[in-house]
């Protein structure tokens, strides 16, 4: 009977060490892990509250048929000057693989180079792989001053 209680208190003994050395295994990897996961997925900023940016350029400084990429927010965006000299504001990231998308001036169109995407003046997508136009912001000309907004 004697033997029979010590086998007992080995076990539960064994049990309370194997939880032990188990746990104490489970926390080392979380410790080595968790840190290396929030290294490699960067956290989320917050935009910026801004939802206007003025232009380093003036009016008079765009020539007709030109495209130029700004900063917009934290990302980047496009202005075209028409060859009729409208002025169109776009997010110049493609809706593909979020490329920066650049103006060609002797096709009049936007093309995104990492997969051959084009878009028309008007940010829609007209062939290549992207699924979407390109996001429309507004335009607000003051003088010379070029002020873009998103909404």
């Amino acid at each position: 009977m004697v033997v029979h209680e010590q086998g007992e208190q080995v076990d539960h003994g064994r049990r309370m060490v194997n939880w032990l050395l188990g746990s104490s295994l489970g926390v080392l990897f979380v410790s080595i892990f968790y840190p290396i996961v929030k290294y490699l997925i960067p956290p989320k900023l917050a935009e910026p509250t801004t939802v206007s940016v003025t232009l380093p350029w003036k009016l008079a400084e765009l020539k007709a048929n030109s495209g130029r990429i700004f900063r917009f927010k934290s990302l980047p965006g496009i202005l075209v000057k028409t060859s009729g000299g409208d002025l169109r504001a776009f997010s110049a990231v493609c809706t593909h693989l979020q490329c920066t998308v650049q103006y060609r001036e002797d096709r009049q169109d936007i093309w995104c180079a990492c997969h051959n995407g084009v878009y028309d003046l008007n940010g829609k997508n007209i062939s290549g792989p992207p699924p979407r136009p390109l996001e429309a912001l507004k335009l607000n000309v003051r003088g010379d001053q070029i002020i873009v907004m998103k909404g």
